[in-house]
């Protein structure tokens, strides 16, 4: 049983690893096809699931505890990503910041509303597993919610949804602050690019390339006699280009891990410069 689900989760990690999780900007069409692989891989994993002969009590538990919840919470939470960006007002920042922080005011709802149980999954605990994660031992007692009196008990204990929603809220608390932080700091970008003579430059290749640059140029100690910091060259090029550099940082991490072409935009500005003084001298 384990080595199906096992190849499952490494499968669908792998598709995952194509989405840029860490990013507030995941395009609402990379959402719609996750979603829907998702839901097809959660189908699979259903229909093996269901036709097996038999299951030990441990594995029973491992599956509604672990493995259908990590799969679960990823699309509950592209689909509440999805469902969020969708319903986004047209407005100000002001209007913008409202939207969010309303969502993130739910999850707060959720968490307080459901603290015992997060609280002992987050723990570890174990000592309640037979009745939150075997099906047939469903126990009234626990105070059940509205979902237990509805869901698939071929397939569902109702305590996996709930580790899913967990997981799916945790990422999009992330989410959701990730979007209101952007918010405040164009604020700040926009105030700072009104007192520049020239303000209508904005920055339309990938943000990589320009967080590659802005390293490059803190490496070569040419800003301020090489007294300025990472920080403030980012935000510098920020207020320059009009554009949020997010968690730059972290880019950066994935600079280093570049397995071939550490510096693939440098070098191509580099070409770039060399084919026009080429075509200068043609």
């Amino acid at each position: 049983m384990r080595s199906y689900f096992e190849q499952k989760l490494k499968d669908i990690r792998l598709e995952l690893e194509t989405v840029d999780m860490d990013s507030c900007d995941i395009p609402i069409e990379v959402l719609g096809s996750m979603i829907l692989y998702l839901e097809e891989c959660l189908n699979d994993i259903r229909i093996h699931f269901l036709s097996l002969e038999t299951i030990s009590d441990e594995d029973e538990i491992s599956f509604f505890k672990e493995i259908k919840p990590d799969i679960l919470g990823v699309l509950l939470y592209f689909n509440k990503i999805h469902t969020i960006e969708l319903k986004c007002p047209n407005g100000s920042n002001d209007t913008l910041r409202e939207h969010y922080q309303n969502r993130l005011d739910s999850l707060t709802y959720f968490f307080d509303r459901n603290l015992d149980f997060y609280q002992y999954y987050r723990s570890k605990s174990t000592h309640l597993d037979e009745h939150y994660f075997i099906r047939k031992n469903r126990c009234h007692q626990l105070c059940l919610d509205s979902i237990h009196f509805v869901i698939d008990y071929e397939f569902s204990t109702g305590y996996d949804y709930k580790i899913a929603k967990i997981l799916c809220n945790e990422m999009l608390r992330i989410y959701l602050n990730k979007k209101i932080q952007g918010l405040d700091k164009q604020i700040i970008i926009n105030k700072n690019r009104a007192h520049l003579p020239l303000n209508n430059l904005k920055w339309t290749g990938p943000k990589i390339a320009l967080i590659e640059a802005g390293y490059s140029f803190e490496a070569s100690k040419y800003v301020n006699r090489g007294n300025a910091d990472i920080k403030e060259i980012m935000m510098g090029l920020e207020i320059l280009f009009n554009i949020d550099l997010g968690e730059y940082y972290r880019s950066y991490i994935s600079i280093k891990e570049r397995k071939i072409d550490r510096t693939k935009y440098l070098n191509y500005l580099i070409e770039c410069l060399m084919k026009r003084m080429d075509e200068d001298d043609s």
